[in-house]
């Protein structure tokens, strides 16, 4: 078994990407804000690693299996979840809180029980993989049951690293929308969750909801057969995480506000109706647990208006992390969003690659989701309007992975002009990928 000494604590880092410089009456600053977490231990561990007792973060993961009567159809399919679940505890390092939840119309503790969590060793580690065996398909689906059990569990320990991984394959159909946006709304900030959807029976945009909601990453196993692999590296990436809650802390001043953040890399996510004021003329938007990694964030400001020759500070962008007390703490990376006003055109009207490109990146996912909902509306000649435009995005930035999903779904004629037909049959399961996989983007070639 290996054991690692205690990791350094992650540096981060903030880098921002602007044009600055604004034409005569100009109020809009966009900026491409890069944080980067480097130096903080490893991303995945080996099966069985350990930290020395008590060095390294205290991590606790609750795995919620979908165990409804769908789950038998085909067997194989139950089979597949307990054994990619069994993989996944054999990925647990050493020392990390656990709990395997059997989600049905109900929650129930499958292991270890008694409303507390297993803490990882050899031991606790096979027992668990025998209990998932009692795993048995019958009932139906009510998914906010499942996170508030997943919460009560996760916060029974002291850990400070909280993450979930939920695995449904069917709709949620024995609450109601309003139960689960409640129970998301509950859980939100106090653990992170990958969601999956196995097979093609269950609702894209709800997975994709929960795994935006609680900050984590949503994806489709399509085959059954490949839930094991999926499961250990999503338990491998929770494993490398070693700093929860850290929020993007935007300080503006007087008469500026933001208009929007949203990360744009590695997926679009919305963060601007997130934000938690923080003291006077200052906001925290969260973006989760960090390991060794980097990010993208587009910050849109809207300014004064100055005179030529003018400058001015648009926002100051840094990194805090909430403490037990009701404090912060504060990362110790800084960077600006600045404001300069100018009567050379060209300066003003240049557009920065790195705002330019993930403003199409952010476009990209919209044209994929519009162009989807359209043509399960009926309404083929917006579908094939908008999918055309997603494919001519695509294309232009390099997204070779989304370019190939869009060409399961449409023929492509020209990629350069977004000329498309859509096809006349598509399979299930890759229109539910391109819907899934929307909003993965690729990173701006600096």
């Amino acid at each position: 078994m290996a054991n690692f000494s205690k990791p350094s604590v992650p540096q981060f880092s903030v880098d921002v990407y602007q044009n600055e410089y604004l034409p005569e009456g100009g109020r809009e600053v966009s900026a491409i804000v890069t944080v980067t977490s480097t130096g903080g231990g490893t991303v995945g561990t080996a099966v069985g690693a350990s930290y020395a007792p008590g060095q390294g973060p205290a991590a606790g993961v609750a795995i919620m299996v979908d165990c409804s009567g769908s789950m038998d159809y085909p067997p194989t399919k139950m089979r597949n979840a307990r054994d990619a679940t069994a993989a996944a505890i054999d990925t647990l390092r050493d020392g990390t809180h656990f709990a395997v939840i059997g989600g049905t119309h109900v929650a129930k503790e499958v292991y270890p029980g008694g409303g507390r969590l297993a803490v990882a060793d050899r031991t606790s580690r096979e027992q668990a993989k025998q209990a998932l065996r009692r795993l048995s398909a019958g009932g139906g689906t009510a998914i906010g049951t499942w996170l508030r059990l997943a919460d009560r569990l996760l916060s029974s320990a002291d850990v400070t690293i909280r993450h979930g991984i939920l695995l449904t394959d069917g709709r949620n159909e024995h609450e109601s929308p309003e139960d689960l946006k409640a129970a998301l709304d509950s859980c939100a900030g106090r653990f992170t969750c990958d969601a999956r959807g196995v097979g093609t029976d269950w609702e894209v945009k709800e997975v994709t909801g929960i795994a935006s909601a609680l900050l984590g990453t949503a994806d489709i196993v399509a085959d059954p057969t490949g839930l094991a692999a999926d499961f250990t590296q999503m338990m491998e990436t929770a494993m490398g995480k070693e700093v929860a809650d850290v929020a993007l802390r935007l300080w503006t001043p007087v008469g500026t506000a933001i208009k929007f953040v949203k990360q744009v890399a590695p997926t679009v996510e919305q963060l601007t109706d997130r934000r938690t004021e923080a003291g006077p003329r200052a906001g925290d938007y969260p973006t989760g647990s960090w390991g060794d990694e980097s990010r993208d964030y587009h910050v849109c400001v809207e300014v004064p208006t100055a005179g030529l020759g003018q400058e001015m500070l648009a926002a100051r962008v840094s990194l805090v992390v909430p403490q037990p007390d009701g404090s912060v703490q504060n990362l110790g990376a800084q960077g600006l969003i600045r404001a300069v006003w100018t009567d050379d055109m060209v300066a003003s009207t240049s557009i920065n690659p790195q705002v330019a490109h993930y403003t199409g990146q952010a476009e990209l996912a919209q044209a994929i989701q519009q162009g989807l909902d359209l043509r399960k509306a009926g309404d083929m000649d917006g579908a094939t309007a908008k999918l055309g435009r997603a494919v001519q995005l695509a294309s232009a930035s390099g997204n070779a992975d989304t370019a190939k999903l869009l060409a399961k779904v449409v023929d492509v004629v020209d990629a350069t002009t977004g000329t498309v037909r859509l096809k006349a049959k598509v399979e299930e399961a890759d229109e539910m990928t391109l819907e899934t996989r929307s909003t993965k983007t690729v990173r701006v070639k600096k």
